[in-house]
């Protein structure tokens, strides 16, 4: 890896890092789409699956308590059993057509949360199962399987400090699954650990940091803000698949 590669992966591993300790989510749209820029998907969606596996480990007894059990067992039902698809497509496709999709999503999920979309209720299970087969093509393909479970919590009627909870426990599920179905297909190489390794660090800074943002701030000022983020990255990484 090249020096201002690494510099520039440290830096948006650590901001997606403190976006994850803050809001509960975030992390992987970031470091997905941002990681791309310099690198294939076929290397990086791996390692922020790893990424992601720490990153909810050191939340998860911060926000045992506040978890949503009864909607987070239906939504892990249909992401475990699409996410072995999506990680077919990841290792079948091309890099661009995959940054595409990593574009695609990231605007549709920023757009959706800029327009405040909520729900009425709670879904049941059918509609609850029906996000997680979503999730699971996401994640398995891209690496960004957060937007269908993002929108399903937050636009629920559901606290937003049980909503964050659900997501870290979310997260923390699918990433430990995905793992481990990539690395059965051989996607979990050494160059993939080492760039894991070489991030690891300033990602456990930021969702330090983040975390303690958390306990006192207003997250809807900086939710905005991590939205135009977002936005500006994945039209990023469109141009860079478009124009070569």
């Amino acid at each position: 890896m090249e020096w201002a590669s690494y510099i520039f992966a440290i830096a948006a591993v650590f901001c997606g890092a403190f976006m994850r300790g803050y809001t509960g989510f975030g992390s992987s749209l970031l470091w997905v789409s941002s990681l791309s820029l310099m690198f294939p998907p076929i290397l990086v969606v791996p390692a922020v699956y790893l990424l992601e596996i720490a990153a909810s480990a050191h939340l998860m007894p911060k926000v045992w308590k506040k978890i949503d059990w009864r909607s987070l067992r239906w939504l892990l039902l249909g992401t475990f059993a699409a996410t072995p698809l999506g990680l077919y497509f990841l290792a079948s496709l091309p890099a661009d057509p995959m940054r595409v999709a990593i574009a695609l999503v990231v605007l549709a999920a920023t757009a959706l949360m800029w327009r405040g979309f909520a729900l009425a209720s709670v879904p049941g299970p059918g509609p609850t199962v029906a996000t997680g087969l979503l999730c699971g093509l996401l994640n398995g393909g891209t690496g960004i399987g957060g937007p269908p479970a993002i929108l399903f919590y937050f636009s629920s009627p559901a606290a937003v400090a049980v909503s964050r909870a659900s997501l870290i426990a979310f997260f923390f599920a699918i990433d430990a699954f995905a793992t481990s179905v990539a690395a059965t297909q051989g996607l979990v190489t050494r160059d993939v650990l080492i760039l894991a390794a070489l991030l690891v660090l300033p990602m456990l800074l930021g969702i330090h940091l983040g975390h303690r943002r958390f306990l006192g701030a207003n997250p809807e000022r900086f939710r905005r803000f991590v939205l135009l983020l977002l936005a500006f990255l994945s039209l990023a990484v469109l141009l860079r698949a478009v124009l070569g």
